[in-house]
């Protein structure tokens, strides 16, 4: 998709790492210019300690044939949250793209503790990392993306909309900070579309992200060697396929027609063809339901 988004805007909230940076290099691939945020800078470090920075993120997405601007970023911070939409009118007189991708509540959890057992302030921190953000964030910048016809929200999520409504997800606060974000895409995709814009939830499948890497003691180049632990890990996917799934969002004329809907990137896939960087489509979440629930064999053959 060189080229494609070339004079197109886009501001990926929470780019540090992750689906985030994924989505801001494949926006960098389609020609866009990229602002990529998030409270990990040099020289500065997030509650999450780890050292990847939005700058490198902006590096990547400059390399890929984009333009990354990094801009350090407190999402919870309405008057910094303000601020950078401010400077990206000044800077661009537009913004076309909006991912909402904030997170950073992986360790906080008690995976195994019910409501009545995890820790409470740990819990509601965990709220306003997935939630508060989202909508402080699409505050603010709603106003600027629809001055011009034909922007996009993409909320980015765990989960489609029909699997988190049959399956709980993990953990009382996780299961609600993922649901709430779907609800989140839906509720303002009818709040803009009266002005020719679009907000769809869009969630990655297992995606091999640098924590998801070092969980399993692998790299990229070695991921496969995580199967020995998780045959199911063969289904995973970069952390770019979910950013290209964006892309082709961001690029697609008539994207009015998936408005409120909630989206995977395996089935985007399949409507528009983009590839994950091995050339393989990834079905996560259809394997999910007809392999890995069903306790069938690990096997991602028709799947990938």
């Amino acid at each position: 998709m060189s080229g494609e988004l070339k004079g197109k805007i886009a501001l990926v909230a929470g780019a540090t790492r992750g689906a985030g940076r994924g989505i801001a290099v494949a926006l960098g691939e389609a020609g866009a210019t990229v602002y990529v945020t998030g409270r990990s800078a040099q020289g500065r470090r997030s509650e999450m300690d780890r050292p990847e920075t939005i700058e490198e993120t902006a590096e990547l997405v400059s390399a890929a044939g984009g333009t990354g601007i990094a801009v350090q970023v407190d999402h919870l911070e309405s008057d910094q949250v303000k601020a950078l939409v401010e400077r990206i009118d000044r800077e661009q007189g537009r913004l076309d793209v909006l991912v909402n991708n904030i997170w950073g509540g992986e360790l906080m959890f008690s995976w195994d503790a019910t409501l009545w057992e995890h820790d409470l302030d740990k819990g509601l921190r965990i709220l306003r990392l997935a939630i508060d953000t989202h909508i402080i964030t699409s505050h603010h910048a709603l106003p600027l993306l629809i001055k011009n016809p034909g922007g996009l929200v993409v909320e980015i999520t765990d989960g489609t909309a029909e699997y988190n409504d049959d399956n709980y997800r993990v953990s009382f606060f996780y299961d609600l900070a993922k649901t709430s974000v779907t609800r989140m895409a839906f509720a303002q995709s009818k709040e803009l579309a009266p002005h020719g814009a679009t907000a769809v939830s869009l969630t990655p499948g297992w995606m091999r992200s640098e924590i998801m890497l070092e969980v399993f003691g692998v790299t990229e180049d070695t991921w496969r060697d995580a199967l020995e632990k998780e045959p199911h890990f063969a289904i995973s996917e970069t952390p770019l396929y979910v950013g290209r799934a964006v892309t082709a969002l961001a690029a697609d004329p008539d994207v009015a027609r998936w408005n409120g809907q909630s989206l995977s990137g395996g089935q985007l896939a399949q409507v528009y063809g983009f590839t994950d960087v091995d050339g393989s489509r990834p079905d996560s979440w259809r394997y999910l339901v007809e392999v890995q629930d069903a306790g069938k064999p690990a096997d991602p053959t028709g799947y990938r």
